[in-house]
């Protein structure tokens, strides 16, 4: 499964989450420290789905950059 994560610069650090995986996030100081802390979170969340039965969401968020 593939999904969308966004990556957002906070004040002072980052941030990642899945507007798919609602309840799953984490944060770090650079954005790569955020992104290997997020690929764990969701894989722990996933897990979690897994076990308890429940439905995986699905990928469908999109990502679309704009010029102005």
């Amino acid at each position: 499964m593939k999904f969308l994560v966004v990556l957002e610069k906070a004040e002072n650090n980052w941030a990642a989450y899945c507007p798919d995986v609602l309840g799953c996030a984490a944060t770090g100081r650079t954005p790569e420290e955020t992104m290997k802390r997020y690929e764990k979170a969701l894989q722990m969340h996933l897990n979690g789905l897994r076990e308890d039965g429940l439905p995986f969401p699905e990928p469908s968020a999109r990502s679309v950059v704009v010029e102005v």
